[in-house]
C-alpha cells in the first residue's frame, strides 16, 4: 500500500469525469490526495458536488429530515400512506430511496476505482441507542447485525454506517464477516478507533476464509469527528494557550491517521482502509470555514457539509498536503498535559448519542405531521 503522507500514487488517484466545473481551490484539495465526499444526499447538492469533484457521499437522519421537511417528498409520502405504511416504515423507505439514488450517481466512480471510492453511507437506526430504552448492548448489537444485512442486500456501493458505541463496536466483526463494507461513525478517540479497526479486520479475515468476500474487495472507513472536540475544549479547557486552543481536534485526527497508516501498511491490501474526517465545518466565527479542510488536506476522505465545500470553492486558496504535519512539540505537550481523554470521550459520546437519536425522532415527527397534513387535504 503506498504511503499516504504525500499525494496518492497515480494508480490510486481519483478523477471524477464530471468535475469540469471544479474551482482551482477544490482541484488543489483533490490534487493534494484528499478524496472529497459530501455530507448530504440531497439530489441537487449531489449533482453540484459531483461537478466539484466529489467521489462519494454520506447520509444521516438529520439530512433526511431536512430533505423531507422541505416538502419535495409529499407525493411519495402520500403514496406510502395509501399503501398502509406506518411512520417508521415511511422514514426508512425514504431514506433507502434517497441513498439508493445517490448510489446510482456514484456507481461509475465505484466501478472505475474497483471499490476504492464511489460509496454512499447508510446509517442504521439511531433510536436503538436511545438511553431511555432498556435494551442491552448485546441486544442492540444483534439488531445492528440484522439491520446491516437487511439494508446492505442488493447494493454494490453502499456503506453501512454503525456508531462506535459499545453496542456498535460489538456488531462490527459479524457485519464484516458477512462481507459488508462499513463506515464506523461517532468516533472521537483513539480507543474507539482501535476497537473498531481490530473487530473489522478480524471479521474481514473471517469473510475471506469462508469465501464470503475476498480481501481484494475489503474496504473499511473510520469517521473521526473534528470540530466537536474543539467546541469541547473551548468550554472545558479555557486556559489552553492561543497556540493550542482549536488544535486539539486536529492533533487527535492526525495522530489517529498516522496510526491507521502504520497498521495497514504491511497488510498488502488492494483497497485503502481510510479515515473519514468528519465534522469538518468550523464552529467558531473566528476561524475560516476551511480551517479543518486545510489542516487535514492530503490524504483519506473529507466528508464536508455543502456549505464548507461552497466556501472552499470560493476561497481562492491553494491547498497542499498538511495531514502529516503535526503541531509543535510544545503545543502537543500542553494539550497532553491538560486534556483528560476519558472525560472528553464520555462527554462527547453522551452528546453524540443524543445528537444521533434526536434527528431520527424528528424525522418520524415530520412524517407524522405530513401524514396529518396530507390526510386533511384528501
Amino acid at each position: 500500500m503506498p504511503s499516504r503522507s504525500h499525494p496518492r500514487e497515480s494508480h490510486l488517484s481519483i478523477r471524477n469525469p464530471r468535475s469540469e466545473l471544479m474551482s482551482e481551490s477544490l482541484q488543489s484539495l483533490i490534487d493534494s490526495g484528499t478524496k472529497l465526499y459530501l455530507d448530504s444526499v440531497e439530489p441537487s447538492e449531489i449533482d453540484q458536488n459531483l461537478k466539484w469533484g466529489a467521489v462519494g457521499a454520506t447520509s444521516n437522519p438529520a439530512i433526511i429530515s431536512g430533505i423531507v421537511k422541505a416538502g419535495g417528498f409529499d407525493d411519495r409520502i402520500d403514496a406510502l400512506l395509501s399503501e398502509g405504511h406506518d411512520d417508521e416504515a415511511i422514514a426508512w423507505a425514504l431514506t433507502d430511496e434517497l441513498v439508493s439514488d445517490a448510489e446510482k450517481k456514484f456507481a461509475s466512480i465505484n466501478e472505475s476505482t474497483g471499490g476504492n471510492a464511489g460509496w454512499v453511507s447508510f446509517e442504521l437506526d439511531p433510536i436503538l441507542e436511545d438511553p431511555d430504552q432498556s435494551f442491552s448492548s448485546a441486544d442492540i448489537a444483534s439488531r445492528y447485525i440484522e439491520l446491516g444485512k437487511q439494508w446492505n442486500a442488493g447494493h454494490t456501493n453502499r456503506m453501512i454506517k454503525v456508531p462506535a458505541t459499545e453496542a456498535g463496536l460489538l456488531a462490527l466483526e459479524e457485519l464484516a464477516a458477512a462481507g459488508i463494507t462499513l463506515n464506523v461513525t461517532l468516533m472521537f478517540t483513539a480507543d474507539q478507533y482501535h476497537a473498531a479497526r481490530e473487530a473489522i479486520w478480524k471479521g474481514a479475515q473471517r469473510a475471506a476464509e469462508s469465501g464470503v468476500r475476498s480481501l481484494d474487495q475489503f474496504k473499511s472507513v473510520y469517521s473521526i469527528f473534528i470540530s466537536r472536540i474543539d467546541v469541547y475544549t473551548q468550554k472545558e479547557l479555557p486556559n489552553l494557550s492561543a497556540d493550542a486552543q482549536g488544535q486539539v481536534g486536529i492533533l487527535n485526527a492526525k495522530r489517529i491517521w498516522k496510526e491507521n497508516q502504520e497498521f495497514w501498511a504491511d497488510k498488502n491490501l488492494k483497497l485503502e482502509q481510510e479515515l473519514i474526517f468528519a465534522s469538518t465545518g468550523t464552529k467558531s466565527k473566528d476561524d475560516p470555514p476551511w480551517k479543518y479542510v486545510a489542516a487535514l488536506a492530503g490524504s483519506d476522505i473529507q466528508t464536508n457539509p455543502p456549505a464548507t465545500n461552497e466556501a472552499v470553492d470560493a476561497s481562492g486558496k491553494k491547498f497542499t498536503s498538511e495531514v502529516a504535519d503535526m503541531p509543535s512539540q510544545a503545543v502537543q505537550d500542553e494539550i497532553d498535559a491538560a486534556l483528560d481523554i476519558k472525560a472528553m470521550h464520555k462527554f462527547l459520546m453522551d452528546e453524540g448519542v443524543d445528537k444521533f437519536v434526536k434527528p431520527q425522532r424528528e424525522l418520524l415527527a415530520i412524517i407524522s405531521a405530513k401524514r396529518e397534513e396530507l390526510t386533511k387535504q384528501a
